[in-house]
């Protein structure tokens, strides 16, 4: 076996590497690399199960961000539990092939409850008086609090939200390495999201993103120095690619119109009743699932999926299959956005009757993705004392909401889930690894047998 770390650069592309990574650049040019054609839905927790599975969504059942959980009739995002993934990990497999063999998993998805040896992964503490305290969840347990001690708490407002910042990366980085010095495990999987947020706020506006390359090529600079010095292998991996975008797709909105979905009213506002409609849509990015209560609907809905302006394609039945997406969590029709265009879940009418969660930063109570959680409304001037002033009354005791997130989903300029028409917006594999990749072209499953041999030493 060979010291393995795997860094995950989300959203790292052929296109982006360049003139703001030249430490990047230089790994490129002197290793071996290989385009990842995407899975289908090009989002975070599919592309990672494929990757850590070899399989594609159909058996290892990650079909999304999240999904409609049928017995509970509940829209579910961000799930944790490692359980969810219903096929073996990497770590599972070379476990039972090699004595010694041991993980860590720093901050990769569904990181609870796993067989990793070692893992590390948001836990936010949600206090009975409404606070939400940054903090993370750890195996084991110990690990949390010596990794906090010496690092300070994990800043959870810099990993989402309108604060993400480089902060949450460097954290992660520098929490890799410290559990590197702790346990020297044989593979470690780092997760460094820093790309994700300002492509998904500018589009591929160099003006604009030119920072963040910058930023996170320092990064990996730091974390292949240092484990190169331990004489490990790297890998630089990604998981989709952002394209630009300048329309957002409601299709709850399209349903809601032609009587298809049922609103529940409370308190004055409106939320979506998903056990009682006969269809919704659950948002993800560039895909959308489509859940029918009603399956006699099936039909006419996949006609007016199809009419909306911005789908490029409704998936059914055998098309379901060939995507690798027949599975018990998928909607009953996936409508696939063209390359200009994401899908919202927005699904009331007026704004005046928009849930209190859809102006704030809740990944958990929203049926579906929202990007605009990045965001604060750029007319309102007045946005950064608000803030201060609802942090001071929450820090004083008092209850309030963070209802700062604008509904303005045209500010969103980048997406991904589809896959690209241009390869240079694939994701990508780089390695020192010699001989590996063996192609200048792989499956999202063959990633998994790329590491697996890496580790290997083969």
């Amino acid at each position: 076996m060979r010291k393995t770390v795997v860094i995950n650069v989300v959203g790292l592309t052929k296109r982006l590497i360049g003139v703001h990574t030249p430490f990047i650049q230089s790994f490129l040019t002197s290793g071996n690399h290989t385009y990842v054609e995407p899975v289908i839905p090009a989002v975070t927790c599919t592309a990672q199960s494929t990757y850590l599975t070899g399989e594609w969504p159909s058996k290892h059942g990650i079909v999304g961000n999240g999904w409609y959980f049928k017995e509970e009739c509940e829209v579910k995002f961000w799930r944790q539990s490692n359980k969810l993934v219903e096929t073996p990990k990497l770590w599972d497999v070379l476990k039972a092939e090699n004595k010694g063999f041991s993980c860590a998993n720093m901050f990769w998805w569904y990181n609870m409850y796993s067989s990793a040896d070692f893992s590390v992964t948001p836990r936010p503490n949600y206090l009975a008086d409404g606070r939400k305290i940054p903090d993370v969840y750890s195996y084991p347990p110990q690990l949390r609090d010596s990794l906090q001690k010496e690092l300070g708490t994990f800043p959870l407002f810099h990993f989402w939200g309108p604060k993400t910042s480089i902060k949450s990366s460097q954290w992660i980085a520098d929490a890799s390495i410290k559990t590197d010095q702790l346990h020297d495990p044989t593979l470690t999987l780092i997760y460094l999201p820093h790309l994700d947020y300002n492509i998904q706020r500018h589009g591929l506006d160099y003006n604009k993103i030119g920072k963040d390359l910058e930023e996170i090529d320092k990064v990996v600079e730091q974390l292949v120095n240092y484990y190169k010095e331990k004489d490990a292998s790297v890998v630089l991996l990604s998981e989709y690619g952002i394209t630009n975008v300048n329309r957002p797709i409601h299709l709850n909105r399209e349903l809601r119109k032609n009587g298809n979905i049922t609103i529940r009213i409370e308190r004055g506002l409106e939320l979506l009743d998903a056990g009682a409609s006969q269809a919704f849509a659950v948002a993800d990015h560039q895909v959308c699932h489509i859940y029918l209560n009603d399956k006699t609907v099936k039909e006419d809905i996949k006609k007016l999926l199809q009419n909306v302006t911005g789908v490029e394609q409704v998936l059914d039945g055998d098309e379901i299959t060939d995507a690798h997406l027949n599975h018990d969590r998928t909607g009953d029709l996936i409508a696939i956005a063209d390359e200009r265009s994401w899908f919202t879940y927005y699904f009331w009418l007026d704004d005046d009757k928009a849930p209190d969660y859809a102006r704030m930063v809740d990944i958990h109570k929203k049926p579906g993705y929202d990007p605009v959680e990045m965001f604060t409304d750029p007319k309102d001037k007045w946005v950064v004392p608000k803030i201060l002033w609802k942090l001071l009354k929450k820090k004083l005791g008092f209850r309030t909401v963070m209802d700062v997130i604008p509904l303005k989903a045209e500010l969103v300029k980048g997406s991904h889930g589809r896959k690209p028409e241009n390869k240079e917006d694939w994701p990508i594999l780089i390695t020192d690894a010699k001989n590996t990749p063996d192609k200048n072209q792989v499956l999202a499953t063959d990633v998994f047998r790329i590491l697996k041999k890496i580790v290997n030493n083969d």
